[in-house]
């Protein structure tokens, strides 16, 4: 009898922890744009998404012509829209490497810096959501922000290295910018970093989360996410703010530490290490695509639409933090 409770308790306590794995709130709608303005700019997004991960590829140190591909395709995009683009080089497995950095001036008080950031390389895959879609994003961003007027500076960076071997480690391109960041005294007053922003899906059952966050949160992986910790508490509450009085396309929040599995998963973390007030801007990645990391990780998978109005809010969002 002992045992069959100790059995009963295992069994249950797994089913309580597998079930606050997924999201609980199902009555959150999916977000309609009937009007038809983004068509262009989802176009733009598609192409983007289209030559990294097709034209060109799998792109990493360890397929460096793609790799250097790709930088030459960020840089020329930038440069297209009127930035000096500037490379900030090192040396990593023996190849030169580069963070690309397309700057623009504020009027007011230029030296007040907000960083808009994705990185560009994958993991041995052709990597559409992870990070195509981010990068498409960061263009477009940079094609809308170099026609306004800002007070403050933005810096639109692709970062290389993300992807392991080189993830969590000195070596990883937005580590390597943020401690040189820090070491010159620069004043980055914030840093939103774009992370697999194009799958969505309405299915029933398609989001998941770390342990005994789901009761909290949207069943259907039909939003965007907002992660800070507590340090970008202010943060995170602005770019919510700011995203809503432009859209109505679903975006959640959370702040947290990061030790909760995903939290710190991407180039946020180099920042937050050098006390910076960092957020990720994410579909969520293995969280909801099952083709993380894979193969089958291809453009025809992601939701144009969807990411060309995410976009459009987030243009919103950074005009407002630049004032």
């Amino acid at each position: 009898m002992r045992m069959l409770r100790v059995i009963v308790f295992a069994l249950t306590a797994f089913i309580i922890l597998r079930i606050s794995t997924f999201g609980w709130r199902f009555w959150c709608r999916p977000f309609r744009n009937s009007k038809g303005e983004n068509i262009k700019l989802a176009e733009r997004l598609k192409q983007h998404v289209y030559k990294l991960a097709h034209g060109i590829g799998d792109r990493s140190v360890f397929n460096y012509k793609k790799l250097d591909e790709a930088a030459g395709y960020i840089s020329e995009q930038f440069q297209s829209f009127g930035y000096n683009v500037e490379f900030q080089e090192y040396i990593v497995s023996g190849k030169t490497v580069n963070n690309i950095i397309a700057s623009k001036k504020g009027l007011k008080r230029r030296e007040e810096i907000i960083i808009v950031g994705a990185h560009y390389d994958t993991c041995f895959n052709p990597g559409a959501d992870d990070n195509a879609s981010a990068v498409a994003g960061l263009l477009e961003l940079a094609r809308f922000i170099s026609g306004e007027q800002t007070n403050r500076s933005i810096r639109f960076i692709g970062f290389v290295n993300e992807e392991p071997p080189f993830f969590k480690s000195e070596e990883m391109g937005s580590r390597v910018y943020a401690r040189v960041a820090k070491r010159k005294g620069e004043d980055i007053k914030a840093v939103l970093i774009l992370e697999s922003i194009g799958y969505y899906s309405h299915r029933p059952n398609s989001q998941q989360y770390p342990l005994f966050f789901g009761p909290f949160y949207p069943n259907k992986g039909n939003f965007i996410a907002v992660v800070g910790n507590p340090s970008s508490r202010w943060l995170v509450k602005e770019v919510v703010s700011n995203f809503r009085n432009e859209t109505q396309f679903p975006i959640e929040s959370t702040v947290t530490f990061d030790f909760v599995p995903g939290i710190d998963f991407s180039d946020h973390w180099s920042f937050w290490k050098e006390g910076y007030s960092a957020v990720m801007i994410t579909d969520t990645a293995f969280y909801r695509n099952p083709n993380y990391h894979s193969r089958f990780d291809t453009y025809e998978k992601l939701d144009y639409e969807d990411t060309a109005e995410l976009v459009r809010g987030l243009a919103k969002v950074l005009i407002e933090l630049s004032r």
